[in-house]
């Protein structure tokens, strides 16, 4: 058995390791991250295009592509004015595209305004009944609102709980209880102004940093495919090599104690020692007898009872009542492996146990097992 606890730690060891990696692996590329700035760098291609019923506003990409400028002046004259920046996506090639944005949850900014403003970002999608691919007014655009100041501010934006203009709704006939849209076809972000920007005065916008940020779950259903097969697998393979080890160690153990205890020979074997070849003659003839006790050896025998302890210790290494319990319960497991039909009570009784418990006691002591498990388990092959 020490082999098999050997191999099992090793085993467990390395499994624990393994499942350590392959969790960090999984937990980390769950981290879903696009960063869109700095430009060039982005996962996903993106041209910035400016939007606005004002005089053209004016669009900077910084030096080092890290920073997005946007200029601006809304006119207090002009219903409903507005300016935004579009990032709108494009393939390696630069034709534009739709990009499936749905692993995604939130957006990260680093904005700084001046003067201080309310801005807006926005993701147009496409919905498949209503909208018409480059007529931005009918694609949905759910928005969600940000204050930015001079100082420069750290936003997070939750894009799974941004809200649709209600004038979309009201321009399809659509139910407004109707909220939920998918971000699996998307042309574009924009960052633009609301109905609280300051008017007439110049106002610059600066994005410093933009990132997609999500979690995609694939990964942690894979990490626990992968730890519940191994860890199954560990199992039942530990189960295996246990069944098979404890099958090779009863057995191992019973070939060792049979040659100790053979009492069919102690009977015929010269002993240079005659209270020696009497004493364990006697024993080796009368050990079923449920009644023998060391008085009586004393008695039928004349050998004192220290000179009886004595010969079986310096013979064996074991006092007359362990000698005793080993030489009936290695005849018991014998008498277990080989009449598979007799009662675990016919053989307590056959080997001198007149008290079936404490018979099963002593034989879970000595093998590790219930008798009737010894049995199911010697009836099988010990394998490799």
């Amino acid at each position: 058995m020490q082999e098999f606890y050997k191999k099992t730690v090793y085993g467990l060891l390395m499994l624990l390791a393994a499942s350590a990696l392959a969790s960090y692996v999984c937990v980390s590329l769950s981290y879903l991250s696009a960063p869109l700035l700095p430009a060039g760098d982005s996962a996903l291609p993106w041209r910035p295009e400016a939007d606005s019923n004002m005089p053209q506003p004016r669009i900077r990409i910084g030096e080092d592509r890290r920073r997005l400028s946007f200029d601006f002046n809304l006119s207090a004259h002009t219903p409903y004015a507005f300016a935004a920046v579009g990032l709108f996506f494009a393939n390696r090639d630069g034709t534009p595209a739709h990009v499936d944005l749905s692993r995604y949850t939130s957006i990260t900014l680093q904005a700084r305004c001046a003067p201080a403003n309310t801005l807006t970002l926005s993701a147009s999608t496409l919905e498949s009944k209503v909208s018409k691919r480059g007529n931005w007014l009918t694609y949905r655009s759910p928005s969600a609102f940000f204050a930015c100041g001079p100082a420069g501010t750290p936003v997070e934006l939750d894009l799974t709980r941004m809200e649709t203009p209600q004038w979309w709704f009201d321009m399809f006939k659509l139910d407004l209880s109707h909220q939920h849209y998918k971000l699996d076809q998307v042309p574009k972000i924009s960052i633009g102004t609301t109905f609280q920007s300051p008017k007439n005065i110049d106002s610059r916008i600066d994005i410093d940093s933009l990132v997609l940020t999500g979690r995609d779950y694939r990964y942690l259903t894979l990490l626990a495919v992968l730890l519940g097969v191994s860890w199954t697998g560990f199992g039942l393979w530990t189960l295996r090599r246990h069944t098979r080890a404890l099958i090779a160690d009863l057995k191992e153990k019973l070939r060792k104690d049979l040659p100790l205890v053979a009492y069919q020979q102690l009977s015929i074997e010269p002993h240079r020692d005659k209270e020696k070849a009497v004493i364990l003659r006697f024993i080796a003839n009368g050990y079923a007898n449920a009644e023998l006790d060391l008085e009586r050896i004393v008695t039928q025998t004349g050998v004192n009872r220290n000179k009886i302890n004595e010969i079986l210790k310096s013979e064996f290494g074991y006092t007359f009542s362990s000698y005793l319990n080993k030489l009936r319960l290695t005849e018991a497991a014998r008498l277990l492996a080989e009449k598979e039909t007799a009662a675990v009570a016919e053989i307590a009784y056959s080997v001198g146990y007149s008290n079936v418990s404490y018979f099963n006691k002593l034989f879970k002591e000595e093998y590790g097992c219930t008798p009737k498990a010894f049995r199911s388990v010697c009836g099988q092959p010990a394998g490799d």
